[in-house]
């Protein structure tokens, strides 16, 4: 018998990697998070579930979990548990909410998963093979567990769905971009979404007349440039390569540089493992996994690479934020988020600095002091433009698209 959706309260969501698993748990009547937690080394020797009931300790198990169907039974297992469980039964769930990279141009908005839902995430495969089929297990596997509780999708891709085609487009051959679905879509619309949402709450204007240039900024990066409370441009593109210079991921490069290292006889697939996983703050700095703190570390030391690093990000955000302040027609705020956009006060400032000619000027103390999870205002009164942070929650806007989509 299936689960009456009239009454979403409590809302379990659910992250899927290739070989982990986040989770979080809210009962929705007061956006209030019960537990979190993480399952790491699926199908791996030293698989572990990681939990936290809000309010108490952290507790770790070591279990053997050889598939996702594995994974999923032991998080069910844990929230029902007598002890440290938060939900006496699995029918306590009103609903799943799932977090999907990418849509495609398949899905404008969340979906409640059926098999025609799984059909479409599928045929999306071939744009992020990495993570798409890791996403549809999860569902498949709490289908399985939480028989006849909802599930429902909630796509990276979407927000920014409302982009015109001046701005998605690429200047291809149409019957080729046509064929293989060859344009920008955008990731991080979830986080973009959340921080549009809480800054037209903080600025105490509709939504639909809220222009904001947004920053979601970490090991991965992307900007969108928000008009009237709509994505009408961001940075990644078909992929999360392009745009900002991120952890590992180059950004924004001359796709000849890809021509010319093939002829200098790199492999397609060694060209790939470069431009994702060896470049960025880790290719410029040298920081292994390009974490951005062993990078600041790095300059504070005096080491030129790790110097030249920090400010060829703030270059590159900035180009891109002064730019999409013109697309917004000038923005009420630009915001900040992510590990770096709440934490990093030098790499703000590399930001910041450069946006001088838009009337931006920055408030020194009040960027050292807004971390943490903290938010606040870190430019100065006089400032033309306000730039706030705002720590971005997306497993909470993923459960409140659940609910949104299950009420309708």
């Amino acid at each position: 018998m299936k689960k009456k959706t009239s009454a979403v309260t409590k809302v379990l969501v659910v992250n899927c990697g290739s070989s982990s698993l986040k989770f979080q748990l809210f009962d929705m009547k007061g956006e209030q998070m019960l537990c979190k937690g993480l399952v790491e080394r699926i199908g791996i020797a030293g698989s572990r579930l990681v939990y936290t009931k809000t309010g108490c300790e952290k507790i770790v198990r070591e279990v053997p979990m050889k598939n996702h169907v594995e994974a999923i039974a032991q998080v069910m297992a844990v929230l029902t548990d007598e002890k440290v469980g938060v939900i006496k039964s699995l029918t306590e769930l009103d609903a799943i909410g799932h977090r999907v990279v990418h849509g495609g141009d398949k899905f404008s908005a969340p979906a409640q998963i059926n098999a025609a839902a799984k059909k479409l995430i599928e045929k999306c495969v071939p744009l992020a093979p990495l993570h798409n089929p890791a996403n549809l297990q999860g569902i498949e596997a709490c289908e399985k567990a939480a028989k006849g509780v909802p599930n429902v999708g909630v796509f990276d891709t979407a927000f920014h769905q409302t982009m015109p085609g001046c701005a998605y487009e690429y200047a291809l051959p149409r019957k080729i971009t046509r064929k293989y679905g060859l344009r920008k879509y955008g990731f991080h619309g979830t986080s973009h979404k959340f921080l549009t949402q809480a800054a037209a709450a903080w600025l105490k204007k509709p939504l639909k007349k809220v222009n904001l240039v947004t920053c979601h900024l970490g090991n991965g990066s992307s900007i969108a440039a928000v008009k009237n409370g709509e994505c009408i441009d961001t940075t990644m593109g078909l992929t999360p390569l392009d745009g900002l210079i991120m952890g590992t991921r180059c950004g924004r490069v001359d796709p000849g540089v890809i021509f010319f290292l093939a002829k200098q006889g790199m492999t397609i697939e060694q060209i790939d493992k470069l431009l994702n996983k060896e470049s960025g703050f880790q290719g410029l700095a040298g920081a292994q996994g390009g974490d951005s703190r062993d990078v600041v570390a790095k300059a504070e030391a005096g080491d030129l690479d790790a110097i030249e690093a920090l400010e060829a990000f703030g270059h590159r955000a900035a180009i891109y934020v002064g730019g999409y302040n013109t697309l917004v027609g000038g923005a009420d705020a630009i915001v900040m988020a992510g590990g770096i956009g709440e934490n990093a006060a030098e790499l703000r400032e590399q930001i910041v600095k450069r946006l001088g000619a838009l009337g931006v000027k920055l408030d020194k103390k009040a960027n050292m002091k807004v971390r943490f999870g903290a938010s606040g205002v870190i430019s100065t009164k006089d400032s033309k433009i306000p730039v706030v942070v705002i720590p971005t929650n997306e497993e909470l806007m993923i459960a409140r698209e659940t609910v949104a989509v299950l009420s309708k």
